[in-house]
């Protein structure tokens, strides 16, 4: 496959369709082949670990020859992402008002999105930083919609704060002119915000280009995976993101025996016509069912050779 040869590769799916293993398969066959790889998984049901057969955690552990694997925890990296937050606005927040900003603060920690929004600053990192340490990133995401709402929030979040920018820029120039005698005024948060700015914005531009990252969408021959995958696809395509490369798991040996088995290969059929004409754009891969489950280096090799 031609994602194979990104830096960054981004695997993605329906849950239950074998999203860990692919990226697992992934990653342990770009580290045989010579590269130093990261795999990281922000499904918050982290099931790295059990394909290796260790505990992972937070932390980078090498778990074959460089091979190293993380698992991000939202709520570790949520409580990181306020402690932060609070750090950035000690300077400008008046000590008498210090107590109230961070019990709202520690409010906003339990608040829908803010899981989301630490991932994503966590993911922002490991982009920028280990891009350097490794020759190849793979990322195990969560279920597709929330896929799709981390790979979008560098272009929505792009967007905020240009909008914050102006804002805390024109009060500034007002603030100088009425009570500073024109002089500029220093302001640390506007400072904080282009960094951020500047982050995020280069994330982006490493998520479109597509010599440097790629997608791959999992999925089973079943309805219900190829209607998602298909939604997903035209959504990450409005954001110009574009996945080229599909995974289709779990397919039936071409014989098999017994009437149960050869009316659900009949069906199965039918699902991989549908397959081709729907996603006459990617490069599809066929992954047969395995007679048990990934849980060895031999089984994942096994699984990388469909990939090739």
């Amino acid at each position: 496959m031609d994602v194979l040869t990104k830096q960054i590769i981004f695997v993605g799916g329906k849950g239950g369709v074998g999203k860990s293993t692919t990226a697992a398969a992934i990653a342990h066959r770009l580290s045989a082949s010579g590269n130093r790889t990261l795999l990281v998984s922000t499904d918050p049901a982290h099931n790295v670990g059990d394909i290796f057969g260790r505990p992972i955690g937070g932390k980078p552990v090498e778990v074959a020859n460089r091979l190293v694997a993380l698992e991000i925890d939202p709520q570790l990296e949520t409580e990181r992402y306020i402690a932060g937050v609070k750090d950035n606005i000690k300077s400008v927040v008046h000590s008498s008002m210090m107590e109230e900003v961070y019990r709202q603060l520690d409010a906003a920690q339990a608040s829908p999105g803010a899981d989301e929004a630490a991932l994503f600053d966590k993911l922002v990192t490991i982009i920028l930083e280990e891009r350097e340490h490794f020759d190849k990133i793979v990322f195990d995401t969560a279920p597709t919609g929330h896929t799709i709402r981390l790979l979008s929030l560098p272009e929505l979040m792009g967007v905020w704060i240009h909008g914050l920018l102006e804002k805390r820029k024109k009060a500034n120039v007002n603030y100088s002119r009425l009570l500073n005698d024109g002089e500029p005024v220093e302001d640390p948060i506007f400072e904080v915000l282009a960094h951020r700015q500047q982050r995020f914005a280069r994330v982006r531009e490493l998520l479109m280009d597509q010599q440097t990252t790629g997608f791959i969408f999992v999925m089973n021959p079943e309805r219900l995976p190829i209607l998602e995958t298909e939604k997903a696809i035209k959504m990450l395509n409005r954001h110009s993101l574009e996945v080229k490369s599909l995974v289709v798991n779990k397919m039936l040996p071409a014989h098999v025996e017994g009437e149960f088995w050869e009316e659900r290969k009949e069906h199965e059929n039918k699902y991989v016509k549908i397959i081709e004409k729907t996603f006459k754009q990617q490069d599809i891969r066929y992954v047969p069912l395995f007679q048990r489950d990934i849980t060895s280096y031999h089984d994942l090799a096994q699984f990388s050779e469909q990939l090739a």
